[in-house]
């Protein structure tokens, strides 16, 4: 095989892998095994190891010796440092982007939350949780606010950080619907002061955004949130 066929072979798995871990098909704390890996998802071990490998360098997927691979378990405690890091590290880095973006930075930022507006909520799936489309547009969305930031650092960790969080929104089983809440508001505001270049004021609604969101898992998580895991097989292939 080519070395660009083993290269596209592998990114389907990554983004499959990937998408299974954010939808919370593959649950958090679940052993990722090799044999059961390549048969859900028709491929090698070679493959597999390189998208878990991949996966582990965003934060998603734990190694450890001796234990191989799994989907990086949640706790409170956890959270609670997640959060902290977000909310320092991703509140300068949006500070940096009003201030440093350009028109081309604008528009991309207008155009993501168009389509996050737009985007339905739910999946096909029948569950109350978001859907695959919706997470993604929500994701894309918060990075377009980001993009503006010079530092490629900070940039590529509040990144990280933000696809760490991911994770937790599947604790949460009223994430989106809350009666008090207006997700779709606290969206628009943030664009709106970002476009305007409100520097001080987008950042204290990013706060105040994460925050809320955060606190929202903790009322909602278990005291243990990891659930027992079950095999990946089992789990990927009752997905959608």
């Amino acid at each position: 095989m080519a070395k660009s066929d083993r290269s596209t072979r592998g990114d389907g798995v990554y983004k499959r892998l990937r998408a299974d871990i954010l939808g919370g098909r593959l649950v958090p704390g679940q052993r990722l095994k090799f044999p059961e890996l390549s048969q859900t998802y028709e491929t090698s071990v070679g493959a597999a190891r390189e998208a878990l490998t991949r996966l582990s360098g965003e934060g998603l997927v734990r190694s450890r010796p001796h234990q191989g691979y799994s989907v990086r378990p949640l706790s409170h405690e956890d959270l609670a440092d997640l959060t902290y890091a977000r909310v320092e590290i991703e509140s300068r880095v949006l500070r940096l982007s009003v201030l440093h973006g350009d028109m081309h930075w604008e528009s991309q930022a207008v155009a993501a939350h168009h389509v996050l507006e737009r985007t339905p909520f739910f999946g096909d799936d029948g569950t109350n949780r978001p859907g695959d489309a919706w997470s993604s547009a929500h994701a894309a969305f918060h990075q377009a606010l980001l993009a503006g930031c010079p530092n490629r650092r900070l940039l590529a960790t509040a990144r990280r950080l933000r696809e760490e969080a991911e994770l937790y929104l599947q604790w949460s089983v009223s994430f989106g619907q809350e009666p008090d809440r207006d997700l779709p508001a606290e969206h628009r505001r943030l664009l709106d002061a970002a476009t305007s270049r409100q520097a001080d004021t987008a950042c204290d609604l990013l706060r105040d955004h994460i925050a809320h969101t955060a606190q929202l898992v903790i009322r909602d998580a278990p005291d243990e949130p990891n659930p027992a895991p079950a095999t990946a097989g089992q789990e990927a292939r009752s997905r959608p």
